[in-house]
C-alpha cells in the first residue's frame, strides 16, 4: 500500500464546505484522519465530527476565528456558475478570496488549495488537450469565468516560500456526481419541459466531465504534495477524468439512465449561439423592468457545441494524479443516486 503523505498538523478548514464539492471533500478528509472544520454562509448538512463556523467570506474576523490552529485551507466557495449576478461573483470570488488570503497569512496557515476552473482559459472556441500554459481568456463569456480568472491570479500570486505560505490552484472541469445540485437536476428539468430534444451542432465535440471523487482526490493530493521544494508552488493544475467524451453522448447516457429520451434533432451551432447571445442581451436590457432567465446562455451553448478537454499531464507528473473512478462508473453511481428524478417518479 502506498504511503500517504500528510502534513504534520492535520487540522484543516474547508471554506465552502457545505456545498456540493465541499461536502464530498470534507467526508474524504475525515476518512483520511484529518481534523476538519467548515466555514460557510449557511449550513446545509451537519457532518458528525466537523466543527462548523457560519460567516460571510468577506468577514476577516469571522474567518480568523475559524482559522485558529489550522495549517491547511481548501477554498471551494463560489456562487453557482449559472448565476448572472455580477456583484455576487465579484464579492465572493474576488473580494472574498482576497480576505481569505489575508486571514490565512495573518493566522500562519501554511497551505491554501483553491478550487479554480478550467474555464479560466475558455473563450467559447475549441480547446483540445489544453495545457495549463494556455493564456487566461481575454474575452470571458460570463461573470463566473471573469471572476474565477481574477481569483486564481490572487491565490497563485500570494504564494511566498520565504514566508512559509504555499498556494496551488486545482482546475476541475464538468464536475458531476451524487448530490450535484446543478448538472443533473437542470438536465432533468429541461427534459421534463420538453427542451432536450435537440443536439447543438453536429454532436461530435469532445469534452471533459469529471466525477466528484476524482476532483476531491486531486485536491487532497495537491495539499499533501505541496512543499517548499516542489514544482507545485503557485501553479494551476487541471484535474479531469482524463477520458474525453462526446458532450451529447454523456448527456444522453444520463438522460436514458433516468428514463428520458436522448436528444435526436440537430440545430446549427451558430444559429443557437446567436439566439442565446440575443436573449442574454435582451434580459440585460430589460432587467430593470422585467426579470427573466434564458434557458440557454452563450456559455451553456458554447460548452454544448465546442471541443473543450484538457491535459492532466502536469498533475500526473507533479502530484502522481490518476483518476480513482472511471467515467462509466461515475455515470452509473450518479444516475443511481437520483431515484427521485427518474421519469414518472
Amino acid at each position: 500500500m502506498a504511503t500517504r503523505l500528510r502534513p504534520r498538523n492535520k487540522r484543516c478548514l474547508v471554506v465552502g464546505g457545505s456545498g456540493f464539492l465541499g461536502r464530498h471533500l470534507v467526508e474524504k478528509l475525515l476518512d483520511r484522519g484529518y481534523s476538519v472544520s467548515v466555514f460557510d454562509i449557511c449550513q446545509n448538512v451537519e457532518v458528525p465530527g466537523v466543527a462548523f463556523h457560519q460567516g460571510d467570506l468577506c468577514d476577516k474576523q469571522a474567518l480568523s476565528v475559524a482559522l485558529n490552529d489550522v495549517s491547511l485551507v481548501f477554498h471551494c466557495a463560489s456562487p453557482a456558475p449559472g448565476s448572472d449576478n455580477r456583484q455576487l461573483f465579484e464579492r465572493v470570488n474576488i473580494h472574498g478570496t482576497r480576505t481569505v488570503i489575508q486571514a490565512c497569512v495573518e493566522a500562519g496557515v501554511e497551505k491554501l488549495v483553491l478550487t479554480s476552473s478550467a474555464s479560466v482559459v475558455f473563450e467559447g472556441t475549441d480547446i483540445k488537450n489544453g495545457s495549463e500554459d494556455l493564456p487566461y481568456a481575454k474575452k470571458p463569456i460570463d461573470y463566473y469565468t471573469q471572476t474565477k480568472i481574477e481569483q486564481e491570479k490572487l491565490v497563485l500570486k500570494a504564494c511566498d516560500k520565504d514566508k512559509g505560505f504555499l498556494t496551488v490552484a486545482i482546475r476541475p472541469h464538468g464536475i458531476f456526481g451524487p448530490r450535484d445540485p446543478q448538472l443533473v437536476p437542470i438536465l432533468v428539468d429541461t427534459a421534463r419541459r420538453g427542451k432536450m430534444k435537440f443536439i447543438i451542432g453536429n454532436g461530435t465535440n469532445l469534452v471533459d466531465f469529471t466525477f466528484v471523487e476524482n476532483v476531491v482526490h486531486g485536491h487532497i493530493l495537491a495539499a499533501e504534495r505541496l512543499k517548499p521544494d516542489s514544482p507545485m508552488c503557485g501553479k494551476p493544475y487541471h484535474i479531469t477524468n482524463d477520458e474525453p467524451v462526446r458532450f451529447w453522448d454523456f448527456m444522453s447516457e444520463v438522460l436514458v439512465g433516468l428514463g428520458y429520451d436522448a436528444p435526436r434533432y440537430h440545430l446549427p451551432y451558430v444559429l443557437v449561439y446567436g439566439l442565446a447571445l440575443l436573449l442574454w442581451l435582451l434580459a440585460l436590457l430589460l432587467r430593470p423592468l422585467v426579470s427573466f432567465k434564458p434557458t440557454f446562455t452563450p456559455m451553456r451553448v458554447a460548452l454544448a457545441g465546442t471541443h473543450h478537454y484538457y491535459s492532466c499531464e502536469r498533475a500526473k507528473q507533479d502530484m502522481g494524479y490518476k483518476p480513482v473512478v472511471s467515467l462509466k462508473e461515475g455515470i452509473v453511481r450518479t444516475v443511481q443516486s437520483y431515484p427521485h428524478l427518474r421519469r414518472g417518479s
